[in-house]
Order: structure tokens, then C-alpha cells, then sequence
């Protein structure tokens, strides 16, 4: 049985597609909805669409891969449900289906593995363009603390299933980037990556894991991963949320400011929870960690190399202010030369 998710090529990339718009139509009919207009996103760890109707709520469809398993993505959505429950957080929420069922296993191609499928209510917004103010990136701070708070008063029931990111996972993306590496990188530059990664790994086992520092987090908030109204930023896309240093939540989003506005959004998170008073030199190896995990995670698809190559001129520069023990999260780092 092949695996629904099969795009190493621009021939399956585009089998794949035309079995998951039909999937996808499939899946709709499941749903009480007057629905008008079906629109693909994106093709990532999840085939997404926008389901559009005429009324004034919006639907988000999923296609997920066998990344996740079934109680992992039932696990989403109950800590999403919670999250809601929030006077302070909008963020997505699983509909049920006609049957009542969350998460739904839809017939496909023969041949192919049945993928499951959910649905979301649409978060409105839009996604951020040009650069941040210091109002984006303060309030940037305040959501993030916000759902940390939540999160840590949520009660998991105990079939409760979410990946855990630390030092195991971290490993793992190593070893995927071992072998594509070569795409984007000199072997000086992967020897950097290396020297980077046992730094990190080191780092890692030494901290020590509290209710105060730890917990259930979103893992990928970058800025492409919230939407704005009125300068409020809004959480979407909690497909890899599960358990980890809160740090490292922050580091994904920083990684993608300038250091006044890091500076800026840790403000607007200690508005709201206090961070350690030596937390700089773990949040900069959450900030590397971050940034070669991002790398790991592109690094297989093809399309993706030429901007792995354009953007190692600032990873390289901050990997190296790192293994020299550099401060460098408020700081303008300069580009290096890479061959």
C-alpha cells in the first residue's frame, strides 16, 4: 500500500494534488455545510484548502500525512478546544461531522492509504506584509504568553498524544539534513551545521525542565503562522504543537525580527508571565535550533534550495557567533561570504 503523501517528483506532486481535491470534495459532503468555493493553500506536512461560503464564517480543510498519527490529531484539537475556552485567545477549532466525528478517514485512490481528514473554523486576518512596527511585535509577545498561560491550565485526559520537541527530535532532523545537505551547503558549511548541532544537543541536556519553563506549546509560531486585525495577532496552525521549553516557542518567532522588535516582544510576554532571569543564553540556543531545524525541514524538496543557498549567508553568521559564544539576540549580525 503506497503512502497518500508521495511528492518526490513534479509528476507525483501533481497525482497527489488531483487525489486530494478529490478527497477533499469527498470530505465536504460530510459536513452540514452550504459551502460556495474550495481554494488550495498549500501543500506542507498537511494538504490545506479554504472552504468559503456565503455566510460569514469560513472553513479550514486538512488533509493530514502519516506524520501524525489519528490520536495525535484528535490531541490537537482537544487542546484547541480548551484554548478556545480562553477569554483572551481565538484560535482555530475542530467542527465535527455530521456523525460526529473529528477526525475522518476518507476513501481514495486504490492503491493509496486512506489519509484523515479534518475541518477548522477560518481564523480572519491577514498574514503580515512589509515590515513589523513595535505595536506588531509587543503584541506578538502578549499572545504567545497568553497561550502559554492557557495551555499550562489545560488538563490533558490521559490518551492525550502530542509529539515532544527537545533533544530526540532535534536529532532526528539532523539526520533527514545528512542527507540533502550537499543541496545547499559546502562541506564547510555543513561542518558549521555539525558543530552547531553537539553545541545545542549539549545545551539541551543540561536545562532542566519545570512547570515554569515548560509545557504544551505551539512549536512553529512564526510570523506566517499568525494573522493580524487592528495590529492583534491571531495563532493558526498548531499542527506541530506538543510539548516543549516555552523558549522555544519564542525563538521561532524572534528568529524573524529584528532585534529591536525581539526586544520589543519580549517585553509584551513578560507583560503577562515573567521569564528566568538568565534566560538569554538558552533562548539564543533555541534561536539556532530553530533556525537549523527550518533548514532540515526544506531541505528535501527541491524547490526550496535556491532559498536555503540565499539565506546562508545570515545562518552561517549566526551559527558562527554562537560556537564562538557571541551574545548576538540584539544584535545586528552581518553576513558572511559562503561559497
Amino acid at each position: 500500500m503506497n503512502d497518500f503523501f508521495r511528492f518526490d517528483t513534479d509528476e507525483e506532486r501533481r497525482a497527489l494534488l488531483i487525489r486530494a481535491r478529490k478527497v477533499a470534495l469527498s470530505a465536504i459532503r460530510k459536513y452540514d455545510l452550504e459551502w460556495d468555493n474550495i481554494q488550495f493553500i498549500q501543500l506542507s506536512d498537511t494538504i490545506t484548502y479554504k472552504i468559503e461560503t456565503s455566510t460569514d464564517n469560513n472553513y479550514l480543510l486538512r488533509i493530514h500525512s502519516d506524520r501524525l498519527s489519528r490520536e495525535e490529531i484528535r490531541s490537537e484539537l482537544l487542546l484547541l478546544q480548551a484554548l478556545n475556552n480562553s477569554k483572551d485567545l481565538t484560535v482555530p477549532e475542530g467542527m465535527a461531522s455530521c456523525d460526529g466525528t473529528y477526525v475522518l478517514d476518507i476513501e481514495t485512490e486504490i492503491g493509496y492509504r486512506r489519509p484523515n481528514v479534518t475541518m477548522m473554523r477560518w481564523i480572519e486576518g491577514e498574514k503580515a506584509t512589509g515590515d513589523f512596527t513595535d505595536s506588531h511585535a509587543y503584541n506578538m509577545g502578549v499572545l504567545m504568553s497568553r497561550l502559554h498561560a492557557a495551555a499550562k491550565d489545560f488538563n490533558p485526559p490521559s490518551d492525550f498524544v502530542r509529539p515532544t520537541w527537545g533533544v530526540e527530535s532535534f536529532k532526528r532532523e539532523m539526520a533527514k539534513l545528512e542527507r540533502y545537505y550537499e543541496r545547499f551547503l559546502s562541506e564547510e558549511g555543513w561542518k558549521l551545521y555539525q558543530d552547531a548541532a553537539e553545541k545545542v544537543v549539549s545545551q539541551l541536556t543540561t536545562m532542566h525542565p519545570s512547570e515554569h519553563n515548560y509545557g504544551l506549546i505551539h512549536a512553529d509560531l512564526h510570523t506566517g503562522n499568525m494573522v493580524f486585525e487592528d495590529n492583534q495577532p491571531y495563532p493558526i496552525d498548531f499542527g506541530r504543537c506538543g510539548y516543549g521549553y516555552y523558549l522555544y516557542d519564542m525563538a521561532g518567532t524572534i528568529s524573524e525580527l529584528w532585534p529591536k522588535h525581539r526586544w520589543m516582544l519580549i517585553q509584551g510576554y513578560e507583560s503577562i508571565r515573567k521569564l528566568e532571569t538568565d534566560y538569554i543564553r538558552d533562548l539564543e540556543c533555541f534561536f539556532v535550533m530553530f533556525m537549523i531545524e527550518n533548514s532540515c525541514h526544506h531541505s528535501s524538496d527541491p524547490r526550496e534550495t535556491t532559498s536555503l543557498i540565499d539565506e546562508q549567508k545570515y545562518a552561517q553568521a549566526y551559527i558562527r557567533e554562537y560556537l564562538n559564544g557571541n551574545p548576538f539576540l540584539f544584535e545586528v549580525i552581518e553576513p558572511v561570504n559562503v561559497d
